[in-house]
């Protein structure tokens, strides 16, 4: 065991919560620190999705001429919001020139390491530790109404399978059927990601709280995060809105809103909010059995016990903290496309939640260059959930000084 340390955790999210986890279990003293509430930001409603197959980033070659065309249409997954903003400016220069092959591979494989990693550690997780989140393991399905969207895809899924021993088991339009009956005879196939999993995110989020103050990890909500009080280049304590909380290490793991700690990070991290929303509702009489994502249509679809949930779209709109209706209607039009039943009532909520976008889709984990004993796990994209036990294994592993189960050094900071 390394020695012991008190650790601050900057961030009750899921990625916040896993560092604090691994770092407990490495018999470090922590405390959580968030703004808001125990996993109330991003983590709270997104799909729930652990997908391994989520491994290529958004930034591959031919994207930016399918994203310009796709902001022309006024029901685009994806839109912009017009602005004058540098730092939008600079992610998408920054985004474009990764949009070649070669960058593409080189993303996708820090990416994948943790991914698989997650995937595994989720199962040990579950096994041990007493979560009650609804860990389903039916694997993920990519359908396509086309046939030539269907067909495009078997490139895609042959370098899966070379490059990452990601293959998919692909289905006709009647295998399909006859596996997810909720679909419409619309379809003509799909992609089956058998090594997928799916959860709720809100019950994984109330395991974690659990099992974290079990651990005697101390949860502080509605404590933002003030100054990092230092001596030299070495944080002392974390200056909240009402006290200091002494640390010898502190991990951030802010999501979005790390770019606002920059100036305290002593770095410029660029993350852009990628506002995300989804739709939940009780679940209709011919509800999915498999998660799904609509791919032409960039809606995704999670069934859970008691719930159906409508989720994706892509909006960078800054830190604007309203709910856009109209990018909750793009979710219901993309399911009447597919399902017999698209819809259920009661609706039981409507959310957004901003995703902590990178230009290459890699987060961010490793030292503050300004801070010895501050590290950053933030900017995990659409994939906080799917990446968080790898992340909070491999930042114990970094605060420690062990040996690290997955090579760190495509997520250093310094590589902007």
């Amino acid at each position: 065991m390394s020695e012991s340390k008190r650790v601050v955790v900057v961030g009750a999210g899921v990625v916040g919560a896993a560092c604090a986890y691994h770092l407990s279990k490495a018999g470090h003293a922590v405390t959580i620190l968030d703004k808001g509430g125990f996993g109330a930001a991003c983590s709270h409603a997104n799909c729930g999705y652990v997908s391994p197959s989520h491994v290529l980033p958004l930034a591959v070659p031919g994207v930016v001429g399918s994203t310009l065309s796709a902001l022309l249409k006024p029901d685009s997954p994806f839109t912009i919001r017009p602005r004058f903003d540098m730092a939008l400016i600079s992610w998408l220069w920054r985004f474009m020139r990764r949009c070649n092959a070669r960058d593409m591979l080189a993303a996708a494989q820090g990416i994948a390491a943790l991914l698989n990693s997650s995937r595994r550690l989720y199962d040990e997780l579950f096994a041990c530790e007493p979560f009650d989140c609804e860990w389903t393991t039916k694997g993920l399905l990519f359908v396509f109404q086309t046939a030539k969207a269907f067909d495009h895809y078997a490139a895609t899924d042959k370098l899966l399978t070379e490059k990452f021993a990601m293959s998919a088991k692909r289905l006709d339009a009647a295998q399909l059927l006859a596996l997810e009956p909720a679909l419409k005879p619309v379809v003509a196939g799909a992609w089956h990601y058998e090594g997928d999993a799916h959860l709720k995110p809100d019950k994984l989020m109330a395991g974690w709280r659990r099992v974290l103050e079990a651990r005697g990890v101390a949860i502080r909500e509605n404590a933002e995060v003030k100054e990092f009080r230092k001596e030299g280049n070495v944080c002392r304590s974390v200056v909240t809105a009402t006290d200091e909380i002494p640390a010898e290490a502190v991990v951030v793991a802010t999501g979005a809103w790390t770019p606002l700690l920059n100036k305290h990070l002593g770095c410029k991290i660029p993350i852009q909010p990628g506002k995300g929303y989804s739709l939940t509702m009780a679940r209709p009489a011919r509800c999915p059995t498999y998660p799904m994502l609509f791919e032409e249509h960039r809606v995704a679809v999670t069934p859970f016990r008691e719930a159906y949930r409508l989720g994706s779209t892509m909006e960078f709109a800054g830190y604007d903290a309203t709910l856009n209706p109209k990018r909750v209607e793009i979710l219901r039009k993309g399911a009447r496309v597919y399902l017999h039943e698209p819809e259920a009532e009661p609706v039981l909520e409507q959310w957004w939640g901003w995703r902590p976008m990178t230009p290459d889709s890699l987060p961010v984990i490793d030292r503050s260059p300004a801070i010895s004993n501050v590290w950053i796990a933030a900017g995990h994209n659409m994939l906080g959930l799917s990446m968080s036990p790898a992340t909070g294994k491999l930042v114990a592993e970094l605060v420690a000084g062990t040996t690290p189960h997955v090579d760190p050094r495509p997520y250093r900071v310094g590589r902007f």
